[in-house]
């Protein structure tokens, strides 16, 4: 390859045009990140825990890429959800505003050449992304987000595209947000704002880029899981896209942290996965005449998987202020604990966990009933000392609490909805749990759907019959208190700004609530749930067991029958857990 690339630099100095081949190849690698969720640096913020892949194992990966390569053929991208999830990117948001944004000064040295905003950006506020993306336009890169608008012109809020020029080819980026944000994040957080569905906008959009700008390669990148590709995920799109979008070369995705590769009739789409565990690597084949016109593309795409031990020291050693800045931070002392937190705990029944989640919620003076699930999946943090490092393993999203009125039919209907996708009626199991495998190979076993959606509640009396049927399992015996519970009366119920904005479907389908009406039946908004923790803990000093297991309080509920649950549950939680 190098001695042709030199036989066609001296012919085309000496005029030699006879002697050039009919044909030459180009050839750019594109590699994305996605859904990276503050993953920044190797080393944790806590002395003894493990490192972890990073950026700083991405950009080793992409520099040995260039220099393979060549720099000029390579395309860094990323498909969003970079500024929310880690203990960096909040302190960056939210505690030294004041300062240049941390990742808007990695992204310049790792050198991306374009990115694209996720859910979880907007989840920050306009005062944290509109901060970024002005630093990133002074740096030269492009944050885009085309199918989020102004509500009042439904113009562009961020840039729809941008072109790229690599190998001598022009290049063409699309990027588009997930079209469904307004169901899971407050309206406060993007206000001003709308977002536009992606089908059919991402065609329209494509269509206008190639007629006016005629690039050679054309890019979508959009913040939206894989998907069935039947057009039944409004939130995972991506493979209705790829199975239908025109003019297209290579389509990226993100959102659900889930690899994805997919080759087809010399097109490709691909999800490089979350944290930086991964990278989507796409190669992308031209075939030029003499004359530099496009004979033939071929692009084709591949995961890579990142290697913690290999990063790139000097961005190691640049950064260093920067991350005992933030470990520091850190690693501050909230208060302690008398009882260990285990998230694991929430699926069989009450726990600690989820009690303080609860009884925080309820301290909110209008809040009779709370909402709420756990957040991590097999989180840990132990009796002592608690440091705000820990409120991440606590509460990982910056979700705000909002208190709203539902009746009390509406909140069993909720109940029935939830625990029908936690557990089924008994048989071999009563955990919904598949076995699968992982992305080493490895079989494992792990529940149907998503655990953040797993709501029990709080202010309540009441079992859950695991022999019955959906529908008809929850039977609330009382409030908290011992009053009576009535299907026809109001209550007001704490739960997250995600939860109330439609986020697992547990309002709308569950409850049969829509998005329209509920709004109306927000009664009190108030800060990020992981605060109000923060909140909790530091003003108690130490927060023992009884602080946050009142009866009175939380009232209580259980798994019935026992003698048919326990069995099942202990054979289901050690595959789960691989006791």
């Amino acid at each position: 390859m190098l001695m042709k690339r030199i036989i066609l630099s001296f012919a085309i100095l000496l005029g030699l045009s006879d002697i050039l081949p009919a044909q030459s190849l180009r050839t750019i690698h594109l590699v994305t990140t996605g859904d990276v969720h503050g993953s920044w640096f190797r080393e944790p913020y806590v002395d003894g825990q493990r490192t972890r892949t990073s950026l700083m194992s991405v950009k080793h990966y992409v520099d040995s890429l260039r220099l393979a390569a060549g720099p000029d053929n390579v395309l860094l991208l990323d498909a969003g959800d970079a500024l929310q999830g880690d203990n960096a990117a909040y302190y960056y948001n939210y505690v030294v505003p004041e300062k240049p944004h941390l990742f808007t000064l990695i992204s310049k040295y790792m050198g991306y050449d374009v990115m694209v905003m996720g859910n979880h950006d907007i989840e920050t506020g306009h005062a944290v992304y509109d901060r970024v993306n002005f630093e990133l336009g002074i740096a030269g890169i492009p944050w885009l987000g085309g199918n989020t608008v102004w509500a009042k012109s439904g113009k562009p809020y961020f840039p729809v595209y941008t072109i790229v020029k690599k190998a001598g080819l022009k290049v063409a980026v699309l990027g588009f947000n997930n079209s469904y944000i307004r169901n899971w994040v407050s309206e406060d957080l993007w206000k001003g704002m709308d977002f536009k569905d992606l089908l059919p906008y991402v065609q329209e959009c494509v269509n206008q880029v190639n007629d006016t700008e005629k690039p050679d390669i054309t890019v979508v990148a959009v913040h939206s899981g894989t998907g069935e590709g039947d057009g039944t995920q409004l939130e995972n799109q991506a493979l209705d896209l790829f199975n239908s979008l025109e003019g297209v070369d290579v389509l990226v995705g993100a959102h659900d942290h889930a690899n994805h590769v997919s080759n087809k009739d010399g097109k490709c789409y691909v999800n490089g996965g979350a944290r930086a565990g991964y990278v989507g690597h796409c190669t992308i084949d031209v075939q030029l005449d003499r004359r530099n016109r496009i004979e033939g593309k071929h692009a084709e795409a591949e995961v890579v998987r990142m290697n913690k031990d290999l990063v790139d020291e000097t961005m190691v050693d640049l950064f260093r202020n920067d991350f005992e800045e933030v470990k520091a931070f850190t690693n501050r002392k909230v208060g302690s604990l008398e009882v260990p937190l285990y998230t694991r705990d929430a699926y069989k029944g009450m726990c600690d966990y989820v009690n303080l989640v609860h009884t925080v919620q309820l301290t909110a003076s209008e809040s009779q009933i709370s909402f709420a699930a756990p957040l991590s999946f097999n989180g840990t943090v132990r009796q002592g000392d608690v440091v705000f490092n820990d409120m991440f393993t606590i509460y990982p999203y910056e979700n705000q609490m909002v208190v709203a009125r539902l009746r009390g039919s509406e909140i069993k209907n909720y109940l029935e909805y939830s625990y029908d996708s936690w557990i089924c009626t008994p048989g071999e199991h009563v955990l919904r749990i598949h076995e699968e495998t992982d992305r080493n190979g490895r079989l494992r076993w792990a529940f149907d759907g998503r655990s953040y959606n797993f709501d029990s509640a709080a202010g309540l009396v009441y079992t859950v019959d695991v022999t019955k049927p959906c529908g008809s399992r929850v039977e609330i015996v009382s409030l908290a208190g011992g009053s009576a519970f009535d299907p026809e009366a109001w209550y007001n119920v704490a739960m997250t700004s995600y939860r109330a904005n439609g986020g697992g479907g547990l309002i709308r389908e569950g409850a049969g609530i829509s998005a329209e009406e509920m709004n109306e039946r927000i009664i009190a908004k108030y800060p990020e749930i992981r605060n109000l923790i923060y909140d909790f803990i530091s003003g108690h000093g130490s927060v023992t067991k009884a602080d946050i297991s009142n009866p009175a309080v939380l009232g209580s509920w259980s798994f019935v029958p026992e003698r048919t649950v326990t069995p099942l549950m202990e054979a289901d939680m050690a595959k789960l857990f691989r006791k």
